[in-house]
C-alpha cells in the first residue's frame, strides 16, 4: 500500500476525531481501511509461506508448501 494512503487514513482518523466526518469521508475511510487489512494479510500471507520446520524425525517441512500457497481470503 502506497505511502499517500496510510498518510489519508491518518488524516481522516485525525479529522474525525477533532470535528467529525461526512459520509462520503466516512465511505473512503472505511475503503481505505479494508485496503489496508488486505495489504497486510497478503504480506502476512507471504511471510508465513516462507516458513519451514524441522520435524522431529529431521525431515524438513515447508509450510507454505503444505498448507499455504494455493489458500487465499
Amino acid at each position: 500500500m502506497e505511502q499517500e494512503k496510510i498518510d489519508r487514513i491518518n488524516t481522516l482518523y485525525h479529522k474525525s476525531q477533532a470535528v467529525g466526518l461526512t459520509e462520503e469521508e466516512k465511505k473512503e475511510q472505511q475503503e481505505l481501511r479494508q485496503e489496508y487489512i488486505a495489504a497486510i494479510r497478503r504480506s502476512l500471507r507471504g511471510n508465513l509461506n516462507q516458513i519451514s520446520i524441522q520435524e522431529k524425525d529431521g525431515t524438513i517441512t515447508n509450510l507454505g508448501e503444505k498448507y499455504g500457497k494455493g489458500k487465499t481470503e
